[in-house]
């Protein structure tokens, strides 16, 4: 395919940098080299919610560039498609058309929306201006002069390394301990790097100042002390390019020398696309974060600046997606009623489909299994041999376990055991297969809680294509609205004057209430056709206790915009990215006579929505991999 030139496999660093040594991030590219040969959707979608599948892709599957034996299109025959996870209408009437989603990852740019409403952009690679330094209140004068002169000139030879002892003794003649007080607190403040401790010696009490750091910081002064009037964290803006969120920060984290967890976002982005999002660090300054820029692949870092707080997430205000859609077969007209539907009436609020992951055993059937507490099968879901591509090492793991079911053995299949499988299968040797709630924590939480929140996307989405179907696009009796944070269902009377746009329908959960007409009814038989009471939503392990949450069935896209635009060579790029604006490159120049046509659309939506929903709304087109993977496969052929 021409996509050549993404399918190499970067890494987002360069050889050769300072702090350079071999990377060992776990990867997760088997199923994305894939994708790029064939432009398939991604599983993340800029949606500020921070799902990081799992089981589907783990972290492990590190490709290193080998021809696959089974192509992707021939892997996701496995599959999921829409209707398998509850994706079955459109809000719209207009006929439908083809088009290729994410053919080039640079076809799908994300920008995201700040709490204040800003649409940020990478377009400012200076440092900050350090803050003036703010003259420092005198201690009062009684404070000081709890030291003699020649007190104060020993601590402060002691201080700058000049006395030959390693400490000056004061004694406290006149012994209270508010006296003691103010001794400790007149050395440490006009002394920093000191510190004090008392001693008895022969009944005589004295106050040591001595070298906070001891002898090591003698021989090299800490030159990294952080000033007091600059804030404690660095935000900043990362561009990225093909690469998801956390790989990003672990990438940043093993240059500096960081735990990912000193950094904070209000959002994960998708991988395949180009992404620009603020990020938090602590206590690192902005020309070591700029550095990097020297060293890395498809990150880029600018817009410093110092603040006195970190990110949280889901704190944006949203994101603003610049979508491509290539190769379209929509007439002008049919464009313009797709594109009118969707900034007039929106779209479905279906969670996408890379909630469900993108093999041939999806994560809600696992999360199904972990509230119906049945870990024998959570486990076998997770580690059984599967259809569907796999590497080789991944097959000889899932057969040697399927053959004696003994973790080691299987552990020891896997070169990188920091995938879902070898999580668990490192947990199951620690505890014991008696133990597999406790084995199954060797799971970062996140991963855990995405199996049982894609369960429950199942059934959300799967009840929305039902109420839709029943009711149509009008508010009626039954249906639930939002008063504040809680859910009221609307009499006859109410319905008549609320909009569609207003109702929710919750995610199942012990802390919601579900609609009161026939619809609503059905959770409960879903629920129970699953073997799960919704009576009883809570679980053994509190972390697998559902609250339940309410969400609106309907999204209508701000700030929506498009044009068709025509194109001959289908390798350029046709979005002018914020890195190619700061290095001066030209802007794409589209050929009114070109043979390709492309639609070229802009929205934004609040955070936790799919843009690949909208899309799907526009196009009419089924946006899981499986089907785009067809697509993709007859046109490249």
């Amino acid at each position: 395919s021409h996509d050549k030139e993404e399918i190499k496999s970067h890494i987002g660093e360069k050889r050769g940098c300072p702090e350079d040594e071999k990377d060992d991030t776990p990867s997760k590219k088997l199923r994305v080299e894939k994708d790029q040969k064939n432009g398939s959707p991604d599983r993340h979608d800029g949606d500020g919610e921070g799902e990081r599948e799992g089981e589907e892709e783990p972290a492990g599957k590190a490709s290193d560039g080998e021809e696959e034996v089974e192509t992707f299109a021939d892997m996701m025959k496995h599959g999921l498609t829409e209707l398998d996870v509850g994706i079955l209408k459109y809000v719209s009437d207009h006929e439908g058309f083809s088009g290729i989603l994410k053919e080039r990852y640079s076809d799908f740019v994300v920008h995201e929306i700040s709490k204040q409403g800003k649409i940020l952009h990478l377009d400012d690679l200076t440092l900050p201006p350090e803050a003036e330094e703010v003259p420092e209140v005198q201690p009062q004068p009684e404070e000081y002069d709890v030291l003699t002169e020649e007190q104060k000139t020993q601590l402060e030879k002691l201080q700058l390394y000049k006395n030959k002892e390693d400490d000056v003794s004061i004694e406290v003649v006149d012994d209270t301990k508010e006296k003691r007080t103010l001794v400790h607190k007149a050395i440490k403040t006009h002394y920093p790097g000191l510190e004090t401790k008392t001693e008895e010696k022969e009944g005589r009490k004295f106050i040591v100042a001595y070298h906070a750091a001891g002898k090591k910081a003698r021989a090299a002064p800490r030159k990294h002390s952080w000033p007091k009037n600059r804030g404690s964290f660095c935000h900043f803006v990362l561009y990225k390019e093909n690469k998801d969120t956390m790989d990003a920060i672990n990438v940043l984290s093993k240059f500096l020398r960081l735990r990912p967890n000193m950094f904070s976002y209000m959002g994960t982005k998708d991988k395949r696309a180009i992404t620009v999002q603020e990020i938090a660090v602590l206590k690192i300054t902005a020309e070591r974060l700029a550095h990097l820029n020297k060293c890395l692949i498809n990150l880029k870092l600018g817009n410093f600046c110092y603040k006195n707080h970190p990110l949280k997430l889901g704190e944006l205000q949203g994101n603003h997606f610049t979508v491509i859609i290539r190769n379209i077969s929509g007439t002008e007209d049919q464009v313009l009623q797709a594109m009118t539907s969707l900034k007039q009436t929106g779209f479905i609020n279906y969670y996408g489909m890379q909630r469900f992951g993108t093999t041939a055993v999806p994560t809600q059937q696992v999360g199904k299994a972990i509230l119906k507490n049945n870990w024998k099968e959570v486990v076998d879901l997770i580690l059984k041999p599967r259809p569907g591509a796999e590497k080789e090492f991944m097959v000889r793991c899932r057969e040697e376990w399927a053959k004696t079911q003994d973790p080691e053995a299987a552990l020891k299949k896997l070169p990188n055991k920091r995938c879902v499988e070898g999580q668990l299968l490192r947990g199951l040797s620690m505890y014991g297969k008696k133990n597999i709630v406790t084995a199954f924590e060797m799971l970062p939480r996140n991963n855990r809680l995405m199996y049982i929140h894609s369960y429950q996307s199942v059934v959300w989405n799967t009840m929305v294509s039902r109420r839709i179907e029943a009711f149509g696009l009008k508010a009626v009796e039954g249906d639930l609205v939002l008063k504040g944070t809680a859910a009221h269902a609307l009499s006859a009377e109410e319905a008549e004057s609320c909009s569609i746009h207003d109702i929710v329908m919750p995610l199942p959960g012990f802390d919601v209430i579900y609609p009161t007409h026939p619809v609503g009814k059905g959770y409960r038989e879903l629920l129970s056709a699953d073997g799960l009471d919704i009576d009883n939503m809570r679980h053994k392990v509190r972390d697998y206790s559902l609250a339940g949450a309410y969400r609106r069935i309907l999204i209508r896209p701000t700030d929506v915009s498009w044009l068709v635009i025509q194109y001959d060579d289908p390798r350029i790029s046709l979005v002018h990215s914020d890195v190619e604006i700061l290095e001066n490159k030209p802007a794409p120049v589209f050929n009114k006579e070109g043979k390709y046509r492309a639609l070229r659309m802009e929205f934004s939506l609040p955070p936790s929505t799919y843009a690949t929903m909208a899309i799907r709304e526009v196009l009419k087109l089924d946006t899981s991999i499986k089907k785009q993977t067809q697509l993709n496969t007859t046109w490249f052929n």
